[in-house]
Parts: structure tokens; sequence; C-alpha cells
């Protein structure tokens, strides 16, 4: 995996793992148990967004990349697969 263009990924999954360290607090706390369900699906939605700009920069550099080279059917099957396997799943 190529590190370049990560930045908003990281960003997104840093927010989440402190949201997260908050949501054990809150739970710790014996918070209204809405005021935590809100917060777990904000880390969800961040996870998501990461996970999108992680696959985009897959299929911007890896994908391109082997396309180019005639090798790019084994990278598109991969994408394939997450989406089958994933997606229906969220």
């Amino acid at each position: 995996m190529h590190k370049h263009g990560n930045g908003e990924a990281i960003n997104a999954l840093k927010t989440a793992r402190g949201q997260i360290e908050g949501i054990l607090k809150m739970l710790d706390d014996d918070r209204y148990c809405i005021d935590i369900s809100k917060q777990i699906f904000a880390v969800q939605s961040l996870l998501k967004k990461a996970n999108m700009q992680i696959l985009r920069n897959h299929l911007n550099s890896c994908v391109l990349g082997a396309m180019k080279e005639g090798q790019g059917e084994e990278k598109i099957d991969e994408i394939i697969y997450v989406l089958e396997k994933y997606i229906d799943k969220t």
C-alpha cells in the first residue's frame, strides 16, 4: 500500500480513536444510552470515511498502475471482493 494520500484517512481514524476513548468513558460514567449510541454512529461514520479514502487511494495508485501495465484484472477483482464481502454488512 502506498503511504501518499492517506492523510485524510489517518485523521479520520485518529478522531475515531479519540471518540472511542470518549465512549468508553461515557460507559464507565453510566451516561445516557442514546447519547452513547449517537457517538458510536459517529465513529462508524468516521471509519467508513477512512475506508473510502483508503480504497480511493488504492484505485488511484495500485489499480491504475496495474492497469497501465496490463495487469489490472487482479486488482479489480480485489476491489470487487471487498465490495461484495463488506458493503452489505454496513
